[in-house]
């Protein structure tokens, strides 16, 4: 048993190493008013390639930028080739025109309660990106047989997510009659639009730490796989998680749920900013002017009175998390 596990966590190092040495881009997103997309990093001798490579260039501080004027297109494909500490590799990114809305309204499990929608579901994503959120945040659970499933409970139905395979968890159906969706079908949902960003909460596993961070390299490859860095921000209760996507993708946006940090300590460890409950913020009232002062980001989560909504958007919240997004829209429009 104890040299099974010694196995397990050499295979889950191994595996992290490898994600983390991937050529990247420290940013995934243009606008037509800027001819840098974001600086390549993890490659030397870098060289583009692709039907798409003709319009960019790679500069001498290794920024890909547009070689003519900016294109208004929603994405573009950028295959990049060079040597990285492993030799010789290859990686494909999507680029995203940047035309995500700036209001902070995050949909909690996409917009559900006044739409008719199931929680987590896809109509739930769609309903919060036809009502212009900032971000429909959704939960992932990795299976028995890792697989990724978007639900917010560990168990559906009476079935542990867990503790049940791919195959088992397909003949569930949430209350809108639609299957619970992968990870890879909520990410090309939401890669369909360019308006509401895609906030993904890493579950904690139940079962051990272990399942945790192996969920969070699976979730982080296949990010990856699909190209959809540019949509992704990520948030996690388990603080090792957390630190865990900083390692395997250091650009990617990162803040922790579960109340206990300081803002101090969390900028000391490379998190992004906070999402915490109302209440955490209530008994800590300075935490919000500190986490500006230390450039981290805040979200508040789930605020659905509209006074808490009122007091929050006054102390400067740069998102609120809520069931009712409607509410806090409607607050807004009568600043």
């Amino acid at each position: 048993m104890k040299k099974g596990w010694i196995l397990s966590c050499v295979m889950s190092s191994l595996i992290s190493s490898a994600i983390a040495q991937q050529p990247a881009l420290d940013d995934y997103s243009f606008t037509t008013a800027d001819p840098v997309v974001g600086t390549l990093v993890g490659l030397k001798k870098a060289k583009l390639s692709g039907p798409q490579a003709k319009l960019f260039g790679i500069n001498g501080k290794q920024q890909v930028y547009f070689k003519g004027k900016t294109a208004d297109q929603d994405w573009y494909d950028l295959t990049v080739e060079g040597t990285g500490p492993a030799g010789k590799v290859s990686a494909t990114f999507r680029v995203v025109q940047d035309r995500f809305n700036r209001n902070g309204v995050i949909a909690h499990r996409g917009a559900w309660k006044n739409t008719g929608a199931s929680q987590n579901s896809i109509a739930s994503l769609r309903e919060a990106a036809k009502l212009g959120c900032f971000g429909s945040e959704f939960d992932v659970h990795m299976t028995a047989d890792s697989g990724l499933i978007v639900s917010h409970d560990h168990m559906h139905d009476g079935v542990n997510l867990e503790t049940a395979s791919r195959s088992e968890l397909a003949a569930l159906r949430l209350k809108n009659g639609e299957t619970l969706p992968s990870l890879e079908e909520y990410l090309t949902e939401g890669m369909k639009q360019q308006k509401t960003r895609l906030v993904l909460e890493i579950k904690s596993s139940k079962i051990s730490k272990e399942r945790s961070l192996k969920l969070t390299e699976k979730v982080i490859a296949k990010v990856r796989e699909l190209k959809a860095q540019g949509w992704v921000d990520y948030i996690a209760f388990d603080f090792d998680v957390c630190k865990k996507v900083k390692e395997l993708d250091p650009f990617a946006k990162v803040a922790y749920l579960n109340g206990d940090k300081t803002p101090e300590q969390l900028a000391a460890a490379g998190i992004d900013g906070f999402d915490y409950h109302f209440s955490v913020l209530k008994k800590n009232e300075g935490w919000i002017p500190e986490a500006h002062e230390r450039k981290l980001t805040v979200n508040i989560w789930t605020v659905n009175d509209p006074e808490l909504m009122k007091g929050f958007l006054a102390q400067k919240a740069d998102y609120i998390t809520t069931d009712e997004p409607e509410k806090l829209f409607a607050l807004k429009s009568e600043k």
